[in-house]
């Protein structure tokens, strides 16, 4: 089972010596722990919570250029997060694919929809045309090819492409750390800095297991706070001084059903003037996001946030009847960390960019890392591993090549096993999309134990969980493989039920006392318990 797993790494912890300690497994730290891994470095890294449990698992699932940062005229900027975009679409073709993106701008808007139109035929070249090209919309066309858009105060609109998850965030963020632990790395959840001193040339951090209360130390050469809205908190700990701080926007987004059944995103600019998003998920579609300063990284989806988002939906498409409250299957919500110098941007918070910046003081062997975003994350990876090297510390495979899918003839040997063995035919999933299509971009080459698992059982390809398209097997592998402490682990993060399953209909499944005894064993029934009454209060949406 992961929590033996997690058990050994806490063991190792507390008995060995790194190179490199990373505070925070989001995505900054998960990439920077396979990277530095990768290249034979001694890493650990710690996350108070969950892996991906922040900011990390409450995106809007986009993997974007940066297309309105063009309106703020950062060229450069867009130019970046252009190539990392489509890096990511080469690296991870299952994963990060392309979709067509429908914005309707209204009249009175600050810009004509022609002009807004050229604005992404420029960021179409930007983007080395690598997307389709993309085209003009007048208000007639808008209705004629969406129907369920609201034109009547609909000027005109533009259709163009950028790039999606096709699964949730979360769990691009832990096939990160997943990659990191084959390469060596000791990484464990819930386990929490409680503060770090230099002593001897050496970084001595003080950690609390948050499950039994244990604590010990952790020693390191170098250290790295990637702990993403808790960068400067863990910096006021460690006593690191920074330049840069961070700035927080609160973001919510709402599940709902489907409202069209045509595989783009509608994107429209909301009365905030912020873009606004439906995005397809499934046969669900999720609403966002919300742009609200606040002081602190703890937030919480309000009646107001609800009521921001289903106002503008509601008035910016034709739906009989409008969306409630009611017709709400699930909500996130998450903070932004944005980085900036003193109080640099506030002028215009809605347009503040969320470049990433790694600050370094090099006597201290000190990083924190500000900001950032799912698409800049490579070169994220990259760059820290650079900076490791400046620091003195030898890198025993500086060229390593630390992410992608598997290359494509292990693809096809993968596809044409589970041909032969029919296994599109053995599940009862609803899903469009084959099983085998599922599992490759879930687990790469993992993903050929499951078709071994399922030769010697098919019952293996049975679905737990209605809606949720999780087979039997792929939880019995997330219990040896994924660190899972907490049944939210897996509901949330390792997977995307609870994005897309009402949390009555997750209390009623007859399948989750089966996946809790696979997950837990002997604990099934507390950890379930546990789960149970977080969902009835809300405490994991």
């Amino acid at each position: 089972m992961s929590s033996s797993l997690r058990q050994s790494n806490l063991d190792k912890l507390q008995t060995h010596d790194f190179d490199v300690l990373i505070l925070g497994g989001g995505i900054n730290g998960a990439v920077s722990a396979a990277s530095l891994a990768a290249r034979g470095l001694r890493v650990a890294l710690i996350e108070r919570g969950d892996f991906a449990g922040g900011a990390s698992s409450n995106s809007s699932n986009l993997a974007w250029g940066g297309i309105k940062y063009l309106e703020s005229h950062e060229y450069l900027l867009v130019n970046k997060l252009c190539k990392s975009r489509n890096h990511l679409m080469q690296s991870y073709p299952s994963t990060v694919k392309e979709i067509r993106f429908f914005t309707t701008i209204q009249r009175g808007f600050r810009f004509w929809p022609f002009f807004v139109y050229l604005g992404s035929v420029l960021y179409w070249l930007m983007g080395r045309c690598v997307t389709k090209a993309p085209r003009y919309v007048s208000a007639r066309m808008l209705e004629a090819t969406e129907p369920v858009i609201n034109t009547s105060d609909a000027a005109g609109g533009v259709e163009y492409s950028d790039c999606y998850l096709y699964d949730n965030d979360a769990r691009f963020v832990f096939n990160f750390i997943r990659n990191s632990l084959n390469y060596g790395c000791i990484a464990a959840n819930y386990v929490e800095s409680l503060g770090s001193r230099r002593e001897d040339g050496q970084w001595i951090t003080s950690t609390r297991d948050n499950i039994s209360g244990h604590t010990f130390n952790i020693q390191s050469k170098v250290l790295v706070n990637a702990c993403g809205p808790w960068v400067d908190s863990q910096n006021q700990i460690a006593g690191a001084r920074t330049r840069y701080q961070h700035v927080f926007s609160k973001g919510v987004h709402l599940t709902v059903d489907q409202v069209t059944d045509n595989r783009r995103v509608l994107s429209f600019f909301a009365s905030d003037g912020r873009l606004f998003f439906l995005i397809p998920m499934g046969p669900k579609t999720c609403i966002g996001t919300t742009d609200t300063r606040v002081e602190s990284p703890e937030v919480s989806v309000t009646d107001e946030d609800r009521d921001f988002l289903l106002e503008n939906v509601n008035a910016l498409l034709d739906l009989e009847p409008p969306l409630t409250r009611a017709d709400i299957i699930a909500e996130r919500v998450g903070v932004r960390p944005l980085a900036v110098q003193g109080d640099d941007g506030m002028a215009d918070w809605v347009m503040l960019s969320r470049k990433h910046v790694i600050e370094v003081d090099e006597e201290l062997q000190h990083l924190s890392i500000f900001g950032g975003k799912l698409t800049d994350c490579l070169n994220v990876g990259d760059e820290v591993a650079d900076w490791i090297e400046r620091l003195g510390i030898a890198i025993p495979h500086p060229n390593k090549i630390w992410y992608g899918e598997p290359g494509r003839e292990t693809r096809a040997e993968f596809m044409h096993q589970a041909n032969l063995m029919d296994l599109d035919a053995l599940t009862d999933h609803s899903s469009s999309e084959p099983l085998s299509e599922r599992f490759w971009r879930r687990y790469g080459e993992t993903a050929f134990g499951l078709l071994e698992r399922i030769r010697e059982d098919e019952d293996e390809a049975r679905l737990l969980i209605e809606n949720a398209e999780y087979t039997r097997c792929e939880i019995e592998l997330a219990a040896r493989r994924e660190m899972i402490v907490k049944l939210e682990d897996f509901m949330r993060r390792r997977s995307k039920i609870e994005l897309v399953v009402r949390r009555e209909d997750i209390a009623r499944a007859p399948g989750l006392r089966e996946a809790c005894k696979i997950l837990f064993g002997d604990a099934a029934d507390e950890r379930l318990r546990e789960y149970l009454v977080s969902i009835s209060k809300g405490d994991t949406l």
